[in-house]
């Protein structure tokens, strides 16, 4: 023991010294740390066991030493011992390896889940923590990106599920992998996305599932900084952290961001019976919310069997330093947070009207540039679009999701709602100065129905997961167009496919930011299942044989994200005002019924038009949505003399007639347009 220093208390995790490795852990209650080193992933005895004195290796609650001679790549893990008193909140088990709770890379090597559940000692089926050197990667001049959200069309996407079907043409060794996604960059430019938000790449638990099935998504973390490695073709222990980083550089040279799906209300520990993995094992009273008057029961704010305590002082700092490890060491762009009202409530579940890990997201110097986007809502009924906390924060918008997904399918009483999410939903979003486009518009995400279901469907079909078909949501607004289901039914079809392309014209000629699925833009489906979380096969990957049998869908949205991004109206940073032209900061929009200046308001109307020009370019659209069954026609505006209206945009037309570029689409005859139903047309004034 005598080449062992003392080490000292910060910084947290394992970081490489000119003394050696410096290791530090926060424990409050443990009455005894050892730090185990191991030779490979596998092995279920250490190469050597390093018991921290209290009286040297302790400062505070930090547990520290620092061991000479050790390199990047080297494999460790904790055993902490302590009392085992549920009933106090403790559940400390000095048989259990557990992860550190900063390690930069994890080694699964024979990991079993049920071992960290079971009595004894799991060393062999442990996941061991890795010593990551963050500064031994060539970068080359990259750095985030900082796009604003103006400019910003979102991809949310599955690292996995991208590459995995044979179709996608990646070697085998590269399916599924960062290196993958890599090869499969030039579909997304050409596509037009300017953003891929990745589903959780934290490392997860792959097991953490009620059935036999595996955790397909993500949403079960078990080490923050860790990049997953199973996303890895590089099998080393190292290979995850450097592959993650070659796939940010290659997608900033393509001019694509990098937001990640972080999920800090939970982890892969569980509910009481759950297993001892990491945090449950470090302080246990600390990490968690444990219900007031029953500490050995979690509270659980996120439907998972747990609740991470993200306003204490010690998770609130780890939070912190994840987020900005992951910008400033791994470069990404942004944040998107799941179940972020979570992170709201304080240390018995309440919700806090200034909670300070939020309010320390918001105004941390490193993460000034990064985009941070909250699910603000939780598992346990808190709702908060269009209250979330701060100024910076954008929001995923389910009342756009909601609202269009409702006129579209044809129900009454929402002619105004529409009209408030193609605004950029004013009403809910209220504070002075916000920027309208920290509304996050979309009509589908990962939960819930894919765009092609959402039109196919009108009952969940769940029963793959194992569960009784009781999982996903039951409130879907979906619509079947006839029938459940696939059909050969040549109207059927043709009605799904212009609803479709009603779904996608509405998210990308609507004020805000918009996003939409992985392979929306093929019709993707998962045969009705409205949550796939579970299902790591063929349901849930990308076919990559439908890119060329939706090729007409696949180009329609091609162009209106083109449309999107080229036009200015799209780009502003204030929210639409229909006012006169006093302000030459703010943007023109008129609304409109059939006839101009004559909006339907009442609960029974189906049809909107509005028309938009901007103050700063000759850009005039007029936008005419028709969710009746039956052709109406519309009023157009008078324009001036010498421009006329050309049709750019027509769901009702197949390709190539349903969108063309204003040079090349056919002028307008007459001041009038027949809207077919459940259509929506658009025209260009040149």
């Amino acid at each position: 023991m005598s080449d062992l220093l003392p080490g000292r208390s910060y910084p947290l995790g394992a970081t490489i010294t000119p003394e050696g490795i410096n290791f530090s852990v926060f424990s409050k209650n443990s009455t005894a740390v050892e730090l185990l080193l191991f030779d490979r992933a596998e092995d279920g005895t250490p190469s050597r066991i390093i018991p921290l004195d209290p009286a040297v290796n302790k400062t505070f609650y930090y547990w520290h030493v620092c061991v000479p001679g050790l390199e990047a790549g080297q494999l460790y893990g904790y055993r902490v011992y302590g009392p085992f008193d549920p009933l106090q909140g403790h559940r400390f088990d000095g048989w259990k390896v557990l992860i550190d709770p900063y390690a930069r890379a994890v080694a699964p090597g024979n990991y079993v889940r049920e071992a960290a559940q079971q009595p004894g000692d799991n060393a062999a089926f442990a996941m061991k923590s890795v010593v990551v050197d963050p500064s031994a990667y060539d970068w080359e001049g990259d750095k985030p990106l900082h796009r604003p959200y103006a400019k910003t069309v979102i991809y949310e996407m599955h690292v996995g599920g991208f590459t995995k079907d044979p179709s996608s043409g990646v070697a085998p060794e590269l399916r599924g992998t960062y290196a993958g996604l890599v090869e499969k960059i030039p579909y997304l430019q050409e596509l037009g996305v300017t953003a891929v938000e990745l589903m959780p790449v934290q490392q997860f638990d792959p097991y953490d599932t009620p059935s036999t099935l595996t955790n397909y998504w993500g949403y079960s973390p078990i080490a923050l900084f860790a990049p997953h490695h199973a996303y890895s073709s590089r099998k080393d222990a190292l290979g995850p952290v450097d592959e993650f980083r070659d796939m940010v550089k290659a997608l900033h040279r393509a001019g694509i961001e990098v937001i990640l799906d972080v999920v800090f209300n939970h982890t892969a520990e569980g509910n009481h019976l759950g297993p001892t993995l990491s945090m449950r094992g470090f302080e246990n009273r600390g990490y968690y919310l444990l219900e007031d008057g029953h500490l050995d029961r979690f509270a659980n704010y996120s439907g998972t069997g747990n609740t991470l305590n993200a306003n204490h002082s010690i998770v609130r700092r780890l939070i912190r330093d994840c987020l900005r490890y992951w910008v400033d060491q791994m470069h990404v762009d942004g944040f998107r947070f799941d179940l972020a009202s979570v992170m709201s409530r304080d240390e018995r579940g309440i919700p806090q009207e200034n909670p300070p890990i939020l309010w320390s997201i918001e105004s941390d110097p490193v993460l000034a540039g990064a985009k941070i986007i909250a699910e603000a809502w939780d598992a346990a009924g808190l709702y908060q679009v269009g209250s979330f906390v701060g100024y910076r924060w954008a929001e995923w918008n389910a009342r756009f999701r909601d609202d269009v997904r409702a006129f579209v399918k044809g129900d009454t009483g929402l002619v105004r709602h529409l009209a408030s999410r193609i605004t950029a939903s004013p009403d809910l979003y209220t504070k002075p100065g916000r920027e309208p486009n920290l509304s996050i518009n979309f009509v589908t995400a990962h939960d819930g129905f894919t765009l092609n279901d959402l039109v196919s469907y009108n009952e969940k079909h769940n029963l793959d997961n194992y569960e009784g078909n009781r999982d996903g949501h039951n409130h879907n607004l979906s619509w079947n167009c006839g029938a459940e289901g696939p059909t050969d039914d040549a109207g059927i079809n043709a009605l799904r496919a212009r609803q479709r392309k009603n779904f996608l014209t509405l998210l990308l000629l609507s004020q805000g930011t918009p996003m939409f699925v992985m392979g929306d833009e093929v019709a993707r489906t998962q045969r009705g299942n409205n949550n796939a979380y579970c299902q790591d096969n063929a349901l849930n990957w990308l076919n990559w044989d439908d890119v060329a049998r939706q090729g007409d869908l696949f180009r329609f949205v091609q162009h209106l994200i083109r449309f999107n991004l080229g036009h200015e109206v799209f780009q502003e940073e204030r929210f639409w005002q229909p006012m006169p032209w006093e302000d030459d900061r703010q943007m023109h929009i008129t609304w409109h019924g059939v006839h101009i200046g004559q909006p339907d308001w009442s609960d029974f109307s189906r049809t909107l038009a509005y028309s938009l020009q901007h103050p700063r370019s000759d850009e005039y659209l007029h936008v005419m949505i028709n969710a009746y069954w039956e052709p109406v026609t519309f009023d157009l505006p008078a324009l001036q003399t010498g421009r006329r209206w050309h049709r750019v945009i027509d769901t009702f037309q197949l390709a190539p007639h349903d969108i063309l570029p204003v040079d090349e689409a056919p002028a307008v005859p007459g001041a009038h347009v027949a809207v077919e139903g459940r259509s929506i047309v658009v025209v260009e004034a040149r």
